[in-house]
């Protein structure tokens, strides 16, 4: 049962009668006393009264995926299967990063019909959110006091990343429509494959010259070229420890997600195949063999429930399993957060077996640079230290990917997805994936 706003008020309300019969000779205590007994005696007749909450139905309405920080409402229909009106109120008990509206609606539910009401949802966090049971109250016809029930009723949203980087998908498809030969710039160069063609203009390269087609034809006929497709490009997300540091608003793996999202779109805009791996000692994920528009629902699923583990990455089984994906991988990108000599030597030690094959990007996500006063204090001048020595310590395990024969792409959360889709597009200008 429960007690309604109204109960301390009718225990108030009692002080009037008591200071009355204490004036007419009766013992306040015997007349507080009876009042009370009147007030329990009233409150538990409306607890019998009020209709059981136990005896509702509950069906539930969720939607079945959910991009993070986008809002979105699920419904809760309760249906009265009792022979009493329900009065009262229903809290949908959704897991606290739902951001699940607080409210309490009330509801009216005459015997044999049913209610919708609705919650509306801002989830906070990625993965699997979920609300195991409904709690309903219902108030009795005096509406002092009611019966509460806890209904088990389970319902579930998976939460995916936002993808906010895709708002620099449109530029980057459309450079990658002028290497793909739908405009008037043409490559030619290794890696490079013949596309059409058509006639020459003038300032076009004379080695495109086609002289057999020229030959059958009244003017001067040009070969046109476009990348290689058909590539293979492995997306390796680090989920170890280092993946868990606070980097702006989020963390580094959530960085390293919106940074694979955007990779992916446009590699398969590109006609190349996408391989997605989120590794530390064991596979948290593994997309492969999809392409086309089923790739990026794909992604995002798998990439939902991954979160960071606060151990370190075996990256001697984490390049084994990238290797495994595909035979003949023609781009790996490792997203991971390599910028402290100590901490990056099983990783450097690993790299050059990997980069021997194919070739090798390593992206990081760093901090923004810190802005320090004119003047500063004796904390701003340890903070900018701090900041001094980190930034010469990724820059010598920056070096040190150079040597091992991959090429590092350090940026700050909003800048290192269209780095590396930048990256990614200079490689197929110049013919080299």
């Amino acid at each position: 049962m429960f007690l309604s706003a109204r109960s301390p008020l009718l225990v108030a309300a009692g002080v009037v009668p008591v200071v009355l019969l204490s004036l007419a000779g009766i013992d306040a205590w015997l007349a507080a006393a009876g009042w009370l007994g009147l007030c329990l005696v009233v409150i538990a007749a409306d607890v019998a009264l009020a209709a059981d909450p136990r005896r509702v139905e509950i069906t539930r309405d969720v939607p079945r995926r959910v991009r993070r920080g986008e809002p979105a409402r699920a419904s809760v229909t309760v249906r009265n299967t009792g022979t009493r009106l329900l009065r009262g109120r229903v809290r949908d008990a959704w897991q606290p990063t739902a951001g699940a509206d607080p409210s309490r609606p009330r509801v009216l539910i005459p015997p044999g019909e049913a209610r919708t009401v609705g919650v509306a949802l801002l989830p906070r966090r990625r993965g699997e959110l979920s609300s195991e049971f409904v709690v309903v109250r219902s108030l009795g016809p005096l509406g002092f006091a009611g019966r509460q029930a806890s209904i088990r009723s389970r319902g579930a949203v998976r939460v995916l990343p936002p993808f906010t980087s895709r708002r620099h998908l449109p530029s980057r498809l459309a450079r990658l429509r002028e290497l793909d030969g739908n405009t008037s710039l043409q490559v030619r160069g290794q890696g490079t494959e013949f596309d059409s063609l058509r006639e020459y203009v003038r300032g076009d390269d004379v080695r495109s010259i086609d002289w057999r087609a020229t030959a059958r034809s009244a003017t001067t006929m040009l070969r046109t070229w476009r990348p290689e497709r058909d590539r293979h490009v492995v997306i390796v997300i680090d989920t170890g420890r280092t993946a868990a540091a606070r980097v702006g608003d989020g963390v580094r793996l959530d960085a390293a997600m919106e940074a694979a999202l955007l990779l992916a779109a446009l590699a398969s805009r590109a006609g190349d195949h996408t391989h997605l791996l989120m590794f530390d000692r064991v596979v948290r994920a593994r997309v492969t063999r999809v392409d086309g528009p089923g790739l990026l629902p794909a992604l995002v699923d798998a990439m939902a429930p991954v979160e960071a583990q606060l151990i370190d990455t075996d990256w001697t089984a984490g390049f084994a399993a990238a290797r495994a994906l595909t035979s003949r991988p023609s781009l790996v990108v490792l997203l991971t957060a390599q910028d402290a000599p100590d901490a990056a030597r099983s990783f450097l030690g690993s790299l050059p077996s990997l980069a021997a094959r194919t070739r090798v990007l390593v992206g990081t996500v760093t901090d923004e640079t810190p802005e320090f006063p004119d003047r500063p204090e004796a904390e701003d001048v340890y903070r900018a230290a701090a900041y001094a020595r980190s930034a010469r310590d990724a820059d010598a395990v920056a070096l040190a990917i150079g040597r091992a024969g991959g090429e590092a792409i350090a940026a700050g959360p909003d800048d290192l997805p269209p780095r590396i889709a930048d990256r990614y597009l200079a490689l197929k200008a110049a013919g080299r994936l």
